[in-house]
């Protein structure tokens, strides 16, 4: 009875010893981190996309005429507005990437349409339109920080899904598998020094 009894303390010591080396806790608290990073990422997104209706209104008050811009940028933010991403879905890269490419439209329509403020002086210099350019520029700051976060997050989510023996544990107890990062649109472009011309 007494050897039993030893065995079995000395058996659930050895399992202790070994689940403390899987990672389990550790792969749980990446997890929440990695999709707590995602979460400020969209919140800023949400940000953003609050803005635009105010910047919109007040640009179409000075420029009319730019009704293409104008309806860009509007369908560009219902594009993203109608796409949610949840942690779940993450985990499908095509499904990220559709939400990358509307990111992406959107940034670009915001583009074209502070090119056209460009062109209007008064515009430029309403209290109203400086007020909601600086938040926008704000905005984009801190996508690009919450960004950065969440790709921090996930890579060493990653690592740790990939590493022995956590990658044990991840596979076959959690059923974790890597998450998808961001990426570049076009890193062919990216990659290309800008032209500069005087």
């Amino acid at each position: 009875m007494k050897r039993i009894l030893k065995s079995l303390v000395l058996g659930l010591l050895v399992l202790t010893l070994f689940l403390s080396g899987c990672g389990y806790n550790d792969l749980q608290g990446l997890d929440e981190e990695t999709n707590a990073a995602w979460s400020e990422v969209l919140n800023q997104y949400q940000r953003r996309a609050d803005l635009i209706p105010n910047l919109v209104a007040t640009v179409k008050a000075y420029a009319a005429h730019e009704k293409d811009t104008l309806e860009g940028v509007t369908q560009a933010r219902s594009q993203v507005a109608g796409m949610t991403l949840t942690p779940e879905a993450l985990k499908d890269p095509g499904v990220f990437q559709k939400f990358q490419e509307a990111q992406q439209g959107l940034s670009s329509a915001l583009s074209r349409l502070m090119v056209v403020v460009e062109k209007y002086p008064d515009l430029k210099a309403n209290e109203n339109f400086r007020d909601l350019q600086s938040q926008l520029e704000g905005t984009e700051n801190r996508i690009t920080v919450a960004r950065k976060r969440y790709i921090d997050k996930v890579a060493e989510f990653n690592k740790g899904v990939r590493f022995f023996p956590t990658n044990l544990t991840a596979k076959y107890l959690l059923g974790l598998e890597v998450k998808p990062s961001f990426t570049v649109a076009d890193e062919k472009a990216v990659a290309t020094p800008p032209e500069v011309k005087f």
